[in-house]
C-alpha cells in the first residue's frame, strides 16, 4: 500500500465537517490532529542511548456528553533507561496514561506512531500485544514517517490471530472450573 502524504489543514473560517470525507474513519481534522500530536510527542522522547525517538497518540472516540468538536488525544513518548530492558515504548506510555484515566476497550478511534525515519515504523511486538488489550481489531494504526506521510493498518492486521481478553473464558467459568478441580481460588 503506498504512503499517503498528510497535507496541513488550511486555516479557514469554515469548519471541516464529517461530511468532508473520511480517511480510514477519521475526518481531516482528526487525522491532522493525530499526526501533529504524535510528532509533538516524539520531540519529548527520552532516548539518550539509541537516539531513536518515537511518539504515539491515541485518538479517543467522541463522548456523547462532549460539547466540543475538538479531537481528544492522549500522547506518549519512549523513555529509555541505562538498564536497557527497563525502557518503555511510546505506545505503552500513551496507553498506560489512557488506562489510568479510565479509558478501556472501545474508547479508541485511532492510534498514531511517529519516528524520525524516512521509512514507516510499526509498533514492536510487545506494544502490539499491549495495544490489543484495549483496541478493537478494526482500529486503524497510522504509522507516520519523519516527513509526515503515513501507512495505516488495523490492529487486526498488525497482530493477526491475536490473543486478547475476548479469547479468555469469563472469570466465573474459570473460577467454577478451578473449584471442580479442587483448586483454591
Amino acid at each position: 500500500m503506498p504512503a499517503t502524504p498528510i497535507k496541513p489543514v488550511p486555516a479557514t473560517d469554515e469548519p471541516v465537517t464529517e461530511n468532508d470525507g473520511l480517511i480510514h474513519g477519521l475526518s481531516a481534522v482528526e487525522l491532522q490532529s493525530l499526526c501533529v500530536s504524535c510528532i509533538e510527542a516524539r520531540a519529548t522522547a527520552y532516548c539518550p542511548y539509541s537516539l531513536f525517538r518515537v511518539g504515539a497518540s491515541l485518538l479517543l472516540k467522541p463522548s456523547p456528553t462532549s460539547f466540543t468538536s475538538n479531537p481528544t488525544i492522549i500522547t506518549g513518548a519512549n523513555v529509555e533507561n541505562a538498564s536497557y530492558p527497563v525502557g518503555t515504548c511510546a505506545e505503552r506510555v500513551a496507553m498506560g496514561t489512557a488506562v489510568i484515566a479510565g479509558h478501556r476497550l472501545g474508547a479508541f478511534k485511532a492510534v498514531g506512531v511517529a519516528t524520525d525515519l524516512d521509512d514507516f515504523c510499526s509498533p514492536c511486538g510487545m506494544c502490539r500485544q499491549f495495544l490489543r488489550e484495549f483496541l478493537e481489531l478494526d482500529t486503524p494504526v497510522f504509522m507516520f514517517n519523519k516527513g509526515g506521510m503515513f501507512k495505516v493498518r488495523t490492529m487486526g492486521e498488525l497482530l493477526p490471530l491475536s490473543f486478547g481478553p475476548d479469547v479468555l473464558p469469563p472469570r466465573e467459568v474459570l473460577r467454577g472450573k478451578r473449584e471442580e478441580d479442587g483448586e483454591e481460588t
